[in-house]
């Protein structure tokens, strides 16, 4: 299996990095614009896609132009204020590459559309390798909880107060990928699926283990690969 890694990148001071739905959409276009060795093109280019994003709430995809992937993006989620991802490489030194572009890229998208300068993020992105069973088996669902926060931050100390309204807001929650394991399309065409489902035995899999989950979150097991402490 190749080396996976959760990568986490927080605003400066904590600042939201997502002020509405057009810049959701414009990072997650960006998560699959940039994903590629060639150079993304013109910014204008990257604008009108981006607008047509906003505009049809998808992605469009380019089909007459083959990427050659940096990384494979196995899951994300992205938050007001900082967003996860668990990647592994493509290419030998795709990581490193990728988040560069990621970066540098939405940072001149959001100082030009906020009329601001300076730093957007803080620092370097943070990753860690995974490496234990137990982070390979746990991290996906813990990534795609993330949204809690917002609902239940009690989910994180096994104190969920109303577990279908839990997952109903999950399910709810279009910035991750999420729904395109429960096999509801969402952005299917940002992540590389294959890796999980197989693993965790198919959307039915996937969907049954991470309700269960929920009920019995064992995030003690993968502390030290959450990179938010």
């Amino acid at each position: 299996m190749a080396d996976l890694y959760h990568a986490l990148t927080r605003g400066v001071d904590k600042r939201e990095i997502f002020k509405d739905t057009f810049d959701y959409l414009r990072f997650i276009h960006d998560l699959y614009e940039f994903n590629d060795v060639e150079s993304v093109g013109t910014s204008h280019r990257i604008f009108e896609k981006a607008k047509q994003i906003a505009d049809e709430g998808h992605i469009a995809i380019d089909e007459g132009h083959t990427r050659k992937l940096l990384v494979h993006i196995h899951a994300f989620c992205l938050m007001p204020n900082h967003y996860h991802l668990l990647l592994s490489p493509a290419i030998e030194g795709g990581i490193s590459k990728f988040m560069k572009k990621l970066n540098m890229g939405y940072s001149r998208y959001f100082n030009e559309r906020y009329e601001r300068k300076g730093t957007l993020f803080e620092g370097r992105y943070k990753s860690i390798l995974v490496t234990a069973h137990a982070h390979f088996v746990h991290l996906p669902y813990y990534i795609h909880l993330n949204p809690l926060d917002m609902f239940d931050y009690g989910w994180r100390e096994r104190a969920v107060h109303n577990h279908a309204d839990a997952m109903s807001y999950l399910e709810n929650y279009r910035w991750s990928s999420h729904l395109d394991y429960l096999g509801k399309k969402n952005f299917p065409s940002v992540t590389q699926r294959e890796l999980l489902l197989e693993f965790f035995g198919g959307e039915k899999g996937y969907a049954q283990a991470l309700d269960q989950w929920v009920k019995d979150i064992s995030i003690g097991e993968i502390y030290d690969v959450l990179l938010e402490k």
